[in-house]
């Protein structure tokens, strides 16, 4: 019951989130990341499997999405289709070559070829090089609903996200997600029950790759531009992070996370602002310099406090307080929160 009135409560709140003062772009930038992480966190958080590469499918799908919607003049929503699929074939040329290995030759792997297409979008006559993909249009979706309108982009990019995220949760509720979660606590006890274990991780790996496409087809319709910062292995990194801090293996922690994390990148100034002028402490003003300084920080104090991300110690916290008394029987309608 708890778990469906935080879904129902946090959906209220992005529904009415435009017309309560929150800058509605910004919204849309956590929910295209919030995604990102959610698709990652199939990956490892089920699966196992570290990518240091997931960078490539988010901006590379980016990048193809960008230069359809600009210079083949497609619409929307077939935009998002091509980012989509462009995505899902770099994971599987990817998943293939690194399935089957483990561990850190995995995570290498998937990183070395991820440099390999950061050097490609470079390269190419069709990124941009360094200026990247500027002023793509946003067109009418089905011809019909005008994009350039923020609050009409905003419901559809929501609409489409929120689809996004219940098909990911229904593919970590489904069997396929419980084989998936056995394979990443005993990969040999899944194999000798005669599980196909390198198939069912590929099909993971091109899950998380194409709803990584997607997410990165959502940031280009949403911001209007695509550089070769989504491809570079930072934002590997700042994915991980975002799913790290939030919490593995949880519905909400990528959420969480992905809301801290760019909410310190694109805040963090104002935050500093502020605070100098409520103490009168000028070095409040350089704190929106210091974003790496402050997440980094953030992200040793999860390690330390929080072991299972932010979300796992709320949950944690829950359970601590919903623990039953001594002479006291809970109710069996009352139960724990799976964030």
């Amino acid at each position: 019951m708890q778990k469906k009135s935080l879904s129902l409560l946090v959906l209220a709140f992005l529904l009415l989130a435009p017309f309560a003062g929150v800058y509605p772009l910004f919204v849309l930038k956590v929910v295209c990341f919030a995604l990102f992480a959610c698709a990652f966190n199939l990956l490892i958080g089920y699966g196992g499997l570290l990518s240091f590469g997931h960078a490539a499918m988010f901006g590379g799908a980016g990048y193809i999405a960008a230069h359809a919607l600009k210079h083949w003049n497609i619409t929307p929503e077939l935009g998002l289709v091509v980012g989509t699929l462009a995505g899902a074939l770099l994971g599987g040329a990817m998943g293939i070559l690194a399935i089957r290995r483990q561990g850190i030759y995995f995570s290498m792997i998937t990183l070395a070829l991820a440099q390999m297409i950061y050097f490609v979008m470079l390269q190419a006559p069709f990124t941009g090089g360094e200026d990247g993909l500027q002023g793509v249009p946003r067109g009418k979706l089905f011809g019909i609903l005008p994009l350039d309108n923020d609050l009409v982009l905003y419901y559809v990019v929501l609409t489409i996200a929120i689809a996004a995220l219940l098909l990911l949760w229904r593919v970590v509720s489904s069997p396929f997600g419980a084989v998936l979660h056995a394979i990443k606590e005993n990969e040999s006890r899944a194999v000798s029950l005669g599980y196909n274990v390198e198939r069912l991780k590929l099909v993971a790996f091109v899950i998380s790759a194409a709803i990584a496409g997607l997410a990165g087809s959502l940031k280009v319709l949403v911001l209007g531009f695509e550089t070769l910062s989504d491809v570079h292995w930072s934002m590997s990194g700042t994915v991980i992070l975002m799913t790290l801090v939030g919490g593995l293996g949880t519905r909400w922690g990528p959420i969480l996370g992905a809301l801290i994390i760019v909410a310190l990148e694109t805040k963090l100034g104002d935050i500093g602002h502020a605070l100098a002028s409520l103490t009168g402490i000028d070095a409040f003003l350089k704190l929106g310099e210091s974003v790496t300084v402050v997440t980094g920080i953030l992200f040793i104090a999860t390690v330390l406090f929080f072991r299972n991300g932010i979300a796992g110690g709320i949950a944690s916290l829950w359970r601590l307080i919903r623990r039953p008394q001594p002479g006291r029987r809970l109710p069996s309608t009352e139960r724990e929160p799976a964030l």
